[in-house]
């Protein structure tokens, strides 16, 4: 808690909230230490100090010093000096003097490679108890050095997820994190693509993620608390190119994130997405492989030949978003006490989904068929 004194208009004034970076920037500072700061910060205040630090807030410097630790609790005082004024406010900071990191059990999808292999290394370097779950848990054994536990899992089997939820369980006692990664991308014209492939997508992008939502549930609702982390994709938002069936698993996924979300509230349990842009994965190779396979030589070669050309060359270039940035914004979720609902991260994701949202349709559509 942070108490504003202000000597002129009474005391006790409390403020919430106060940043991160603040501490992680003050528990940096050698104790006794002053260093000044340009500006006042910004932090709540009785409504008639407002307007006197705006008034003078080009005229201000603020001055903090480190406190020796007291109690086990390490103290931190703002003094703010107005310089056409005599006056000045005192923030008097208190927090633990050694704050460690909750260490969690999650259960990771997806862990084989790419994104989700990166966040597996990740969070397990960060303290976590990671089960790394996939079909190929060969690939994720070279992670057991940091950690990562490698659990066999297919989402689109009923039994293999039972069986790998019940595994965690018997050995944890509880799953704290759900990270739903697993997850593919198959590209083609609607007229195109089998309705079995485009099942397979489903299956695997979204009715398995909700299976494992649905084992997973009962456990975090017992503990009264929980997250669930799904990885969607900037695809939620807008369609791609010959993208029809991938990118309605990711609306779909949107909508059943929204909703759980809701429903799982009053529980303590927290709903996050995950929504990468254009990140360096084998996924547009993957994507290009079966946009050219389900074209052929049908009526939408010319065009799909091009589109995937177009896919390589963006999945190839220096400019997309490496795994770890995806990987970093997973841990931000895993870690923070109230996580974002949202977290758009990656190479073009922002601009597009601005784009997509200012344009007019026929516009964004036109982008999307002559991007290359």
């Amino acid at each position: 808690m942070i108490h504003c004194n202000l000597p002129h208009r009474g005391e006790g004034v409390k403020a919430k909230n106060e940043k991160w970076r603040t501490r992680a920037h003050i528990a940096r500072t050698r104790e006794g230490e002053w260093f000044v700061h340009p500006t006042p910060p910004l932090f709540p205040l009785h409504p008639s100090a407002h307007l006197h630090r705006l008034s003078h807030r080009l005229f201000a410097a603020r001055l903090t010093k480190i406190c020796p630790v007291s109690n086990g609790r390490k103290t931190i005082r703002h003094d703010i000096f107005f310089s056409k004024k005599n006056d000045y406010i005192r923030r008097i900071i208190h927090f633990p003097a050694s704050p460690t990191m909750e260490k969690k059990v999650i259960l990771l999808t997806g862990a084989s490679s790419g994104i989700g292999y990166q966040t597996a290394e990740y969070l397990a370097k960060q303290g976590h108890r990671v089960y790394g779950a996939a079909r190929r848990v060969e690939l994720i054994e070279a992670l057991a050095p940091v950690g990562v536990k490698a659990l066999r899992l297919d989402v689109t089997s009923d039994e293999s997820i039972e069986a790998a939820v019940a595994e965690v369980m018997r050995a944890e006692g509880r799953i704290d994190v759900l990270v739903n990664n697993a997850g593919y991308g198959s590209y083609g014209a609607v007229e195109d693509v089998p309705l079995d492939e485009a099942r397979r997508q489903f299956e695997v992008n979204l009715f398995g993620l909700a299976r494992l939502v649905q084992c997973v549930l009962p456990h975090m609702r017992r503990q009264q608390s929980g997250t669930i982390i799904n990885i969607s994709s900037m695809g939620g938002h807008f369609t791609a190119y010959f993208g029809a069936w991938y990118h309605a698993t990711k609306y779909a996924l949107e909508a059943f994130s929204d909703a759980l979300r809701m429903e799982t509230r009053p529980f303590g349990i927290r709903v996050v997405l995950i929504e990468p842009g254009a990140i360096k994965t084998p996924w547009g190779d993957i994507a290009a492989d079966h946009l050219e396979e389900s074209a052929r030589d049908g009526a939408y070669a010319p065009q799909a030949n091009a589109a995937a050309k177009a896919l390589r060359r963006l999945y190839r270039s220096a400019l997309l978003s490496q795994p770890t940035v995806i990987a970093k914004a997973i841990g931000r979720a895993v870690n923070a006490r109230r996580p974002k609902t949202r977290y758009l991260v990656g190479f073009g994701a922002k601009p597009l989904v601005l784009l997509h949202t200012l344009l007019p349709t026929r516009w964004f559509d036109y982008l999307m068929t002559h991007v290359s």
